[in-house]
């Protein structure tokens, strides 16, 4: 039997269905709460708002639980690989060995760039920002790879293209600032393994594919896949609404992942780490900074805006973050800070009130950061590994038959209707 809320509105009860989701959320339908009563809603960030119904990713945020299609990311980080995790996301389930080998191989057939694409990368300014070269480059992708002759063949291939290219271009970014010979994907390494030998082979000193490191980076990609209608992939359902090419909705996501409040945040924990290690080194002032209300000041990579529990991803990546930090035995001054402040922070009766526990940006930052990784390809990283969580929504989004263009009501605040005055009485 169907609940209902009721909204009355000058002298009238109108009555809105309550929709169930398969964990139990609730939400009232209010689909029809214009026609009906010529009221719209005002939430400002979303977060009250549920923008559409998904099968995708299930998050509970006062519990600390993220599953994707239902697994529970602690057992994909443990058991998956990025590119089976990427299966399930896109597909719906998990892979048969048969069509695992046979992905595989589609992504590496689909690893190469076409050559002329270098010429975009070596005439974008030295200091421009990955993530904006390759928001641009994934749009003109679309230009060297121009529509097939079926959908199902379109999206099937765009889907392999984007997967298996993005990583190969994000490669060829880093070498081409450095001013190094592009490194070729190489057909007997896996998907990580080919990313670590194409950024940091090089001629005159071959690479070691180190599995754990490779392990390392599965992981980070697995947590990083998709996070449900977070800023980056309500940007990509937004734009896809639109019917646009998913080269298109995919770059829009890219932009909308830039930012300091979302995707950029790992590379905001190295540089508030920076800034420490220049104010002496010492993460106590930083603390008590963090918690004074009337200093501006706050502590990347602490906290989440749904988590109120410690972020599961977080407890997954820490323990693979200590493990690489001991297999490497770096001497970093800025990793050893980071690990003072994590212990700190955890111990902190004011953290622990707020539950603001260290996320998966604070440690994936250290984790790329011990890697090799330079700080301004943070968010790319980040990017890789959410496509597969992108394209599984442009997907859901394409193909469900209630599909309605995006477009967003507003409460407009500014002059009422105005005489234009001719520019010789102003």
């Amino acid at each position: 039997m169907t609940e209902y809320a009721k909204i009355e509105f000058e002298g009238k009860i109108y009555e809105f269905p309550i929709v169930v989701g398969s964990e139990g959320e609730k939400a009232i339908d209010i689909s029809n709460l214009r026609q009906m009563t010529g009221l719209i809603t005002l939430d400002p960030g979303y977060a009250n708002t549920g923008s559409c119904m998904s099968t995708i990713t299930f998050m509970d945020g006062e519990k600390g639980i993220l599953r994707y299609r239902g697994i529970p990311v602690e057992e994909l980080a443990e058991h998956s690989s990025f590119i089976e995790t990427a299966y399930l996301l896109i597909n719906g389930r998990l892979p048969s060995r048969d069509e695992l080998n046979r992905t595989s191989i589609l992504f590496n057939d689909h690893s190469l760039v076409h050559e002329d694409m270098q010429i975009f990368y070596q005439n974008f300014p030295r200091a421009s920002h990955p993530m904006g070269i390759l928001s641009g480059m994934v749009n003109a992708l679309r230009s060297f790879y121009p529509e097939l002759q079926t959908i199902e063949e379109e999206i099937n291939i765009t889907v392999t293209r984007l997967l298996s290219k993005v990583r190969t271009m994000a490669a060829m970014s880093y070498k081409i600032s450095r001013g190094h010979k592009v490194v070729y994907p190489r057909p007997d390494l896996s998907y990580c393994a080919n990313f670590l030998n194409m950024m940091f082979d090089t001629p005159v000193k071959h690479y070691h594919i180190d599995e754990d490191l490779v392990k390392a980076l599965n992981v980070f990609w697995i947590l990083h896949a998709d996070h449900e209608q977070n800023c980056s992939t309500s940007a990509v359902r937004l734009v896809g609404s639109g019917r646009v090419n998913l080269y298109a909705a995919i770059s829009a996501g890219i932009a909308a992942l830039w930012g300091p409040l979302h995707g950029g945040a790992n590379q905001a924990v190295i540089e508030m780490l920076t800034d420490i290690q220049k104010d002496g080194g010492s993460y106590h002032r930083a603390i008590e900074r963090a918690k004074d209300k009337k200093d501006p000041f706050r502590l990347m990579g602490f906290g989440h805006r749904v988590y109120k529990a410690y972020d599961p991803r977080a407890k997954i990546i820490k323990k693979v973050c200590h493990k690489v930090l001991k297999k490497l035995n770096i001497n970093d001054p800025l990793l050893d800070i980071a690990q003072e402040l994590e212990a700190a922070a955890l111990k902190d009766d004011y953290f622990i009130e707020y539950n603001l526990y260290p996320n998966v940006d604070f440690y994936s930052g250290i984790i790329l950061r011990a890697m090799g990784i330079p700080t301004n390809m943070f968010t790319v990283m980040f990017a890789i590994g959410r496509l597969a969580g992108w394209i599984a929504q442009w997907k859901e989004c394409a193909d469900d038959p209630k599909w309605k263009l995006g477009r967003p009501r507003q409460i407009y605040t500014g002059p009422k209707k105005t005489r234009y005055i001719p520019i010789d009485e102003r």
